[in-house]
Formats: structure tokens, sequence, C-alpha cells
């Protein structure tokens, strides 16, 4: 097993062979850099014959001076190769089936007729000077002798590396091993995997490759590619890295960098539970979880997320504990008591029961909700019932139960709307304390959807000019404006004593 594994990166290749993704020369230009800044041995810039965008961009990456090794694809034909050597690679890697699947259905031709057309496309591109690599595609799939006797073939032409394709996805782990095994017994030169995902395998079949003595792997970023992809290159190296203990040239600090670039620049978003780069791939909600993460992160983290370029994610949910809570809240500078943290993990276990995500800013506007009520002794005033009635051809109608100095009152207003009907029903009972007058009301939706926790914040005044602010947050707006405003009272009743 090799040391030191090569990264052959075809993102700009065969990444791009994602269905509905197309890239502008600017955009693989832009790709390329970062490529070659993350550190991959190698950049497959693309398919030359494809297009005049395709050489366009390979002019521009050629121009930008990269360490990376930029390498073109082109079929066994001369005409492809012209292709590719008329954009300057530095090398080019030419393919050609092998398997009896692809050669009599597909091309309809033979085995002597395929390793002759092999041998003279390897010794076309030698001739020429360049860097070959040459794939036997659908390797996987072709008979096995047939196969040797091709990549010896192959050696024996001028080829620097031979990559062996699971074209479409079939291999197992033990299988890849016992291949590729068997193909180092007849050649050389360095060899390459090239994996593809449809069965989800990609990655462990990749590792099992170079298990078996492969120097190089062929991967894309966030595993994109044809039909379901190929190996995530960011799994591959982290890996090797961490779990065999071999070395790549790769930067893993600008992996998830390097993830959110392929991601704005294709449009393919990842699943969020995506290893390495996917949105929850060092977030935590279990109480358990947290608790141990916070304490020692290695309880339940293979790796500090930092090593990719990631930060570690507290989330709030119904499965959140004080310690998720509570480290939300003090990343942020608030400090409840004991008493207000119980209150504000109640409140996001019941958003969380009633199947809502609860954000970072949903804890927090509930926090400071939460935090500026008045402690429980100093409450003059609280809720005790609301009825809203509202609709079309219906005047909207607010009755208000409240405990004043624990004593009941009732009573019930219109208004413009249930808000409004609900703080004149509010003002009404509390008038003989004081008269308080509404001098400010601004409401925010702080996530996005119908169900978003509405922040609600108000400021109240009084005959004697003194003036509180406070806020109320809750998923239902009525109840967040009805808490900003007894909150308010509140302050302004204990500001009065």
């Amino acid at each position: 097993m090799s040391e030191v594994v090569r990264i052959f990166d075809t993102t700009l290749r065969d990444g791009e062979q994602a269905p509905g993704v197309s890239l502008t020369p600017d955009q693989k230009l832009e790709l390329a850099i970062q490529l070659d800044s993350l550190g991959v041995d190698v950049i497959e810039a693309g398919f030359p014959i494809a297009s005049e965008g395709e050489r366009e961009a390979f002019r521009l990456i050629m121009g930008a001076g990269l360490k990376a090794e930029v390498c073109a694809l082109a079929r066994a034909d001369k005409r492809d190769i012209d292709a590719a050597m008329s954009v300057e690679p530095n090398s080019i890697h030419t393919f050609f089936s092998t398997s009896d699947v692809h050669l009599r259905n597909v091309l309809n031709t033979n085995r002597e007729e395929a390793l002759e057309r092999i041998v003279e496309a390897i010794s076309y591109v030698k001739d020429h000077g360049f860097v070959c690599e040459f794939s036997p595609m659908d390797a996987t799939r072709t008979d096995l002798e047939y196969l040797k006797t091709v990549c010896k073939a192959a050696e024996e032409a001028g080829a620097d590396r031979i990559d062996i394709p699971d074209t479409v996805g079939i291999m197992t782990p033990r299988k890849m091993y016992e291949l590729i095994s068997e193909v180092k017994k007849v050649v050389r030169i360095p060899i390459s995997v090239h994996c593809h995902n449809d069965f989800g395998l990609a990655v462990a079949n990749t590792l099992a490759g170079v298990e078996a003595g492969a120097e190089q792997a062929h991967v894309t970023v966030n595993g994109i590619g044809e039909r379901a992809g190929n190996a995530a290159l960011e799994e591959v190296v982290m890996a090797l890295n961490l779990l065999y203990g071999k070395k790549t040239r790769i930067d893993t600090s600008k992996i998830y960098a390097t993830s959110q670039i392929v991601r704005r620049l294709t449009g393919i978003h990842l699943q969020p539970h995506k290893p390495i780069v996917g949105d929850n791939a060092f977030a935590h909600e279990s109480g358990i979880h947290v608790k141990g993460v916070v304490v020692d992160p290695r309880a339940f983290e293979p790796f500090k997320p930092e090593l990719v370029g990631r930060v570690r994610k507290i989330v709030a949910g119904k499965h959140a504990g004080r310690h998720g809570v509570k480290t939300i809240l003090e990343e942020s500078g608030l400090k409840p008591s004991e008493s207000q943290l119980a209150e504000i993990l109640r409140r996001v276990k019941e958003l969380g029961d009633k199947g809502k995500t609860v954000t970072d800013t949903d804890v927090l506007a509930i926090a400071r909700s939460v935090i500026e009520m008045p402690p429980a002794e100093e409450k003059t005033i609280d809720l005790k019932e609301l009825v809203v009635v509202t609709g079309t051809g219906v005047m909207p109608t607010s009755s208000v139960k409240l405990v004043v100095r624990g004593r009941e009152y009732t009573s019930a207003e219109t208004g413009v709307g249930p808000v409004d009907a609900s703080l004149k029903a509010i003002q009404r009972i509390t008038q003989s304390l004081a008269k308080i007058s509404l001098r400010e009301f601004r409401i925010e939706a702080v996530t996005g959807g119908s169900d978003a926790v509405a922040e609600v914040i108000v400021k109240v005044d009084d005959e004697r000019g003194n003036l509180v602010s406070a806020r109320g947050a809750r998923e239902d707006i009525v109840m967040a404006s009805v808490e900003a405003m007894i909150n308010a009272i509140n302050k302004l009743l204990a500001k009065r004593a």
C-alpha cells in the first residue's frame, strides 16, 4: 500500500457530467484555482473535443500557473487526441472500452481490434511527448485475463499510469481489492482507481483499491458525477489520512470551502447527513451527545471539525438538553438563571414537539423574551386566559382574563385585528393601575415559514413619563404580542413602585 496517495480530481470533467450541470469557462477556472489551492495532484479539466467552451476553459486554466498537473480526456481516437493536444495540457487521459458488453453492443468491435486501438492511441500520445494515463473502460466487467493482457500492452506502449474504472459501480470492496491485486501482478507502472457510486460503495471500493496497491484515486468534490456520482474527495482523503494513516497533498482545512464552491457553481445541494461536508456532519441535538461534546468532543466526534474547515454546531430541538441550549446562549453572550434556562428549554421542546425545526435564532428570540420577564415575585399581572375571534365578515374580538395582584379580571375588546383587540383588552384591565400608552410596536418573523417564531418588541409609557420596552417570542403572533405587552406593563409597574 502506497504511503503517499495521489489525488486525481475529475470534478471538472466527470463531475460536470452530472445531469443538469454545465460550467462556463470562467467557472471552471475559478474551481480549478480552488482545487489547486486545496492540493490535488491532478485536475482533469474536461473533454476538449466536446466544445469550443471546453477548449477555452483549458486555455484559461493552463494560463493560470497552477501547480497541479492539468489533464485532458480523450477517447482512443486520433481526432480526440489531437483536440486534447491542441490545448497543451500536462497530461492526456485516454480510454477505450474492454468489456464484451461494450465491445459487442456499443462499439460493434472485438477484443483484437480493441487492443490495436488502445496501443495505437497510447503510442500516439507518447510520440507527441505527453504524459499518458489509460483507462480500460468498464474494467470491472471485463474478462480478467483479457484485462491483464490490455494493461500489459498499455504499459509496453508507453502508458505512464493505468486507471481501473468501475464504470457502472458494481464492485464490492473485496472484489476491488482482488482485481487491483491481479493487475499489480502484471504491470509496474502506477495504478489508479475510478469508482462510481451506484450501490453507495464508491468510497469503500476506492479505499480497497488503494489497500491493494493503487497509487492514485480518482475523485470528485461532494461525490458529484454521472448517475449516483463518484467517490467523494472529502471522504476518501479523510479516510486515508485518519483511518489508514496515509498521506496526501490535500490541505484538509480547505475541504469545506471547496465543497461550498462546488455546491454554488453546480447548483447541486447536499443531503444534510452527507459525511464531512453535510450540514449535520458536526451538528448535535441529543442532550446526551451535546453534553458529551461540550465536555470532551472526542466523545461523539471522530475528529475535530476544524480539521476540514468547519465548526461544531449545537442544535436546539425536542431532543435538546440543558447543556446544548446553555451553550447556544452563552456563545451569544446570554447568561440565563437556572429557572430562566428551564423555561427556555421547555419552550424549545414545545416547539420541537410541534414538528418545527428550531434554529439558533428561534432559541435566542425565546431566551431574550424569557430573560426580560420580571421574576415571579415582581409580577403584578399575569395572563390566565386569552380567546380571539377573527375572520371574514367578523369584527376581530379578544377576550382576556388577567390575574392582577391575585385577583382575576376579564375584559373583551374589538380592534382592527386580533392583536389590536388583545392589547386594548389588556389596557382596559390595567388602566386602574396606570395610564399606559403603546408607543411602539414591532414584529419580526425571526425564521422563515408560516410556523416561524415571531418576536414582538413593544415600548410603552405612562402618565409620569416612564418609558420601558419589552419583548415576547412565540410561534403565535397574538400570543407573542400579548406576552410582550404584559412583560412591558410589569416592568413599568415595577419602575413606579
